[in-house]
């Protein structure tokens, strides 16, 4: 009897990233741009629908959903796709929120704490320092322990807190993602920029990797104006994490 032929390898336009957009959503051009040129397939997925269209993974991306009414993201918790990211992201699937996507995934309680307002009380935007603690993420492990990175940060609502013992407890096990050098710019507990779930398949951050992917386009580099891309590999490891599982 012949061998069954062996099953084909899995490319990594194969992949599929799904890219949610809620109203008031600013940045998922952006992070559907970042996705494809990580390699995968950008997907875009409506708040109002609770199917997932068979992504591998998803990005909620920035902006003010909702219009930040009642508080940022916590109306968006509640849209009709967070129901099915929730369900995927409790079954491993790699989730990714970004700034405002951060604050969606703290009201979902898929990550924990909550995201206040700067406490300068006023919107900021500047390029920031951060230094990747934890490289064992879906989304981080093409970074290596100790990396500092340089990406835009713009927000208003970009405090992280949580109680001491969920501070103490984020630490100890590890899950501090991010966290800002030089300057916290809004009162983050402990400089705390990013953090991720125990199962490490879900990650928030406050600043956009989203806009350091292309030459050109980016904050300022070691090889001049504009020539960072630090945020890429935000991409290209979620990338990596879905085709070699």
């Amino acid at each position: 009897m012949a061998a069954p032929p062996p099953s084909p390898t899995r490319s990594a336009t194969d992949a599929r990233i799904g890219v949610v957009t809620f109203p008031g959503t600013l940045d998922d051009r952006d992070a559907a741009r970042a996705v494809r040129l990580a390699g995968a397939k950008p997907v875009s997925l409506w708040h109002a629908d609770a199917d997932l269209h068979g992504v591998d993974a998803v990005v909620l991306p920035g902006g003010f959903s909702y219009g930040d009414y009642l508080r940022a993201g916590a109306i968006s918790r509640f849209a009709a796709v967070m129901e099915s990211v929730v369900d995927a992201a409790r079954g491993g699937m790699p989730v990714l929120g970004i700034c405002n996507g951060f604050q969606i995934l703290a009201e979902a309680h898929l990550l924990p704490g909550a995201m206040i307002k700067n406490d300068h009380r006023t919107f900021i935007c500047r390029e920031q320092r951060l230094r990747v603690e934890n490289v064992d993420t879906a989304w981080t492990h093409e970074f290596r322990p100790g990396d500092e990175i340089t990406v835009p940060l713009k927000n208003q609502d970009g405090q992280f807190v949580a109680d001491e013992r969920t501070l103490d407890e984020l630490e100890g096990e590890g899950r501090v993602v991010f966290r800002y050098v030089g300057w916290n710019p809004n009162g983050s507990r402990r400089d705390i920029a990013g953090i991720t779930n125990a199962a490490g398949n879900v990650v928030g951050l406050m600043p956009h990797p989203e806009h350091a992917v292309e030459p050109g386009f980016g904050p300022d580099g070691p090889q001049g104006p504009r020539t960072g891309t630090d945020g890429l590999r935000v991409f290209t490891s979620a990338l990596n994490t879905l085709l070699h599982p």
